[in-house]
């Protein structure tokens, strides 16, 4: 089991920016993919951004050209870089870890992740 903390949430007025960062214990194998998620109140969660051990990044489209994630592998730290935010990026945002490639299933909304952190909120205003 793997723990991992996120921080950096808050509040945000529409076009402001926010980073999000995620402290991971240990990398328990090599490979890995890495993701951000998010929930809104009353919504599914839904996958927003993944990045594997190569540094491979992926994003699902509403973000795309907005949001960039990164990682620190020394640090082991994910980020998750939000600029141009919209008032529909409200949510509670979660990282996740799981100890295999990245595949398609990392847009699943996170099914297939085993590790997760206790989520950090993110509120946009208009």
């Amino acid at each position: 089991q793997v723990r991992l903390v996120e921080s950096g949430g808050g509040s945000a007025q529409a076009g402001g920016s926010l980073r999000l960062s995620c402290a991971a214990s240990a990398y328990t194998a090599p490979n890995y993919c890495m993701g951000w998620f998010r929930q809104a109140p009353g919504k599914e969660r839904e996958s927003v951004a993944a990045i594997d051990s190569d540094g491979v990044t992926m994003y699902v489209e509403s973000v795309k050209g907005r949001f960039t994630i990164s990682q620190d592998n020394p640090k082991k730290t994910l980020y998750l870089q939000m600029n141009s935010l919209k008032p529909e990026d409200t949510g509670m945002y979660y990282c996740a870890a799981e100890f295999i490639p990245c595949g398609p299933w990392w847009r699943l909304g996170g099914a297939g992740f085993g590790d997760w952190g206790q989520g950090t909120q993110v509120t946009v205003s208009s």
